[in-house]
């Protein structure tokens, strides 16, 4: 791996994904459960996608493992599971959970970009919020559809440019924001109007303060506001850029989920569990797409 990809997973391996929500000994059986139930509460449509798929039987891919949920529930449902990640605190992590939990699977630590598989290995292929973190998503997607099977299947989310979270939230009400951290006392304040860590505003505040208004153009801005400040690379798609991507997949279909209420500010929280949904279906900031080899 080059040294950008090796700065990416050096990244995952300092702030491994979900971490932040669990407050658990790390590597627990606790940890494990309450990381599960955060994850499925938060975003409940990765459960409802998953629980709609029959992992039984199937040798399944997944690209960027992370802390290994997602990996577990496919193990427990049946797959013959094998997953890939640039972090080596990731691969540590997920074998201590299927070891914990009496799971079996494969876990190594590959680049996206050249997947160390055979073509036509596996029946299907998942990824989740991980291959716009890579700086040629469009090799990821052509190694994807090359270790896929013959009428086998992929499921893939990217973020979403056509979202609120990217024009108004990012572009938009995150910039207002950082420019107001250095005014006195404003991380302490604005890390309790938004419910933001204190330590991640500083953070920005501290980049705002080394690198001007340049920290502020919409490619680097992106991807320090969607994993934390510092985070290498993000990018974000739209569902026709996608379906270009996927273009050599004979069947395709996108769908857009996850409008996270605390992004919208005075109004967000009292937002009907109804309302939400049916905005998230339009603006929300996970795009998933469906394909078929």
């Amino acid at each position: 791996m080059d040294e950008f990809k090796e700065k990416i997973g050096n990244y995952w391996n300092g702030n491994p994904c979900g971490r932040k929500f669990v407050a658990s000994e790390i590597g627990s059986r606790d940890y494990f459960s309450e990381l599960t139930k955060t994850r499925y509460d938060l975003e409940p449509h990765i459960y409802e996608f998953l629980s709609g798929i029959d992992f039984k039987g199937k040798k399944v891919l997944e690209v960027g493992f992370g802390q290994g949920t997602d990996a577990a529930f496919m193990a427990e449902h049946g797959a013959d599971y094998y997953g890939v990640d640039l972090s080596n605190e990731h691969l540590s992590i997920s074998k201590k959970r299927f070891q914990l939990f009496g799971l079996k699977g494969n876990f190594r630590i590959a680049d996206a970009e050249n997947l160390p598989f055979d073509d036509n290995s596996f029946d299907m292929v998942y990824s989740n919020g991980v291959i716009h973190h890579t700086p040629d998503t469009q090799k990821t997607v052509d190694e994807i559809y090359r270790v896929l099977r013959p009428g086998g299947k992929a499921v893939v989310m990217v973020y979403h440019k056509n979202s609120y979270n990217y024009y108004i939230n990012i572009m938009f009400l995150r910039r207002i924001g950082i420019l107001m951290l250095s005014l006195p006392y404003a991380t302490k304040i604005l890390s309790r109007v938004l419910g933001e860590a204190e330590e991640v505003l500083i953070g920005h505040r501290n980049n705002l303060r080394k690198n001007g208004l340049k920290y502020l153009s919409a490619e680097n801005f992106l991807s320090q506001n969607t994993d934390g400040p510092g985070n290498p690379l993000s990018k974000a798609y739209t569902k026709t850029q996608l379906k270009h991507m996927f273009a050599k997949f004979s069947k395709k279909k996108t769908e857009v989920r996850y409008l996270n209420k605390r992004w919208i500010p005075l109004i967000g929280r009292f937002l009907p569990k109804r309302v939400e949904n049916a905005l998230a279906k339009l603006w929300g900031w996970h795009l998933f797409i469906f394909a078929e080899k």
